[in-house]
């Protein structure tokens, strides 16, 4: 799996990714669709708008990407928003979709309320000390093959297919984990997994530490991540996965899926989502 730096990266034409979210209550989502449209005509991918927020990942220039989130940061609601960018060599999208949804993050639990912080963030400089610690059970908040292509030292595959299985998982472990005094540390792609679980999990009576801004901010937080991390990261998108350095690398929709229980259906849905310019 060959590393793929991308031409130029400080171009003017140069293309970048932005992930994005916040939990914060809407009272019209539809009026914030709308803004969403109104700020992103310049850019490409997919933003999810909830009465518990917005989820977003988005491409372009770095300009264009610069024009995007100082615009959307002037509104007090989203004033505390953190961009994660990298830089691109495949174009993670084909085209712009911004949608209202029930849920910025589907977790299967109804009434999970992650507006109000509930877990306790680590830094990621905290973060390579606690996974460290032997009381400390690290758990992998994704889908067990983006587990199997990259993950921290000493993490846990709780074997989900789907984020909805996940609240199984922690119900049927969680009793053992607090008998025998350990801590729970959680991370996630970009972290809001772990946001909305981590609320529910307080709803539980269960602590729960949580990465703050997930790998991607470890990524581009920590110089050496190498040393905490085994493999690549996997991304919803055209790129398939990165490297530490967050560089794309030339792992291939086949190598992530292969083996996988429903591997042919995730691979048939993601050509599909990729011929029909998603």
């Amino acid at each position: 799996m060959t590393s793929l730096v991308p031409d130029s990266p400080d171009s003017a034409a140069a293309l970048w990714h932005s992930a994005f979210y916040q939990f914060v209550v809407l009272d019209d989502p539809d009026a914030v669709v709308l803004q969403l449209r109104s700020l992103t005509h310049a850019l490409l991918g997919s933003v999810l708008v909830a009465e518990e927020g917005i989820n977003g990942v988005l491409a372009g220039t770095a300009a264009d990407l610069d024009a995007f989130e100082a615009a959307l940061t002037a509104d007090p609601r989203f004033c505390s928003m953190a961009f994660k960018r990298s830089a691109c060599t495949t174009p993670p999208f084909g085209r712009l979709k911004i949608h209202r949804k029930s849920e910025i993050v589907f977790m299967g639990v109804p009434g999970v309320d992650a507006v109000r912080p509930t877990g306790i963030s680590v830094s990621p400089h905290a973060w390579r000390e606690l996974i460290a610690a032997e009381d400390v059970v690290v758990i992998d908040n994704r889908n067990s093959f983006e587990y199997r292509l990259g993950r921290f030292n000493n993490a846990v595959d709780p074997l989900v297919a789907n984020f909805r299985d996940f609240p199984k998982y922690i119900e049927a472990n969680a009793p053992a984990w607090q008998a025998a005094g350990k801590r729970v540390a959680m991370y996630c792609t970009g972290g809001i997994r772990c946001e909305k679980t981590s609320a529910w999990m307080h709803d539980m009576g269960i602590e729960i530490y949580q990465l703050e801004g997930g790998i991607l901010n470890y990524f581009q937080t920590m110089p050496d991540a190498e040393k905490d991390w085994q493999g690549e990261c996997f991304v919803f998108d055209n790129r398939i996965a990165l490297d530490t350095r967050l560089n794309e690398t030339g792992t291939t929709l086949e190598d992530v899926y292969d083996g996988e229980p429903d591997g042919a259906w995730r691979l048939q849905r993601a050509r599909r989502l990729d011929q029909s310019g998603s």
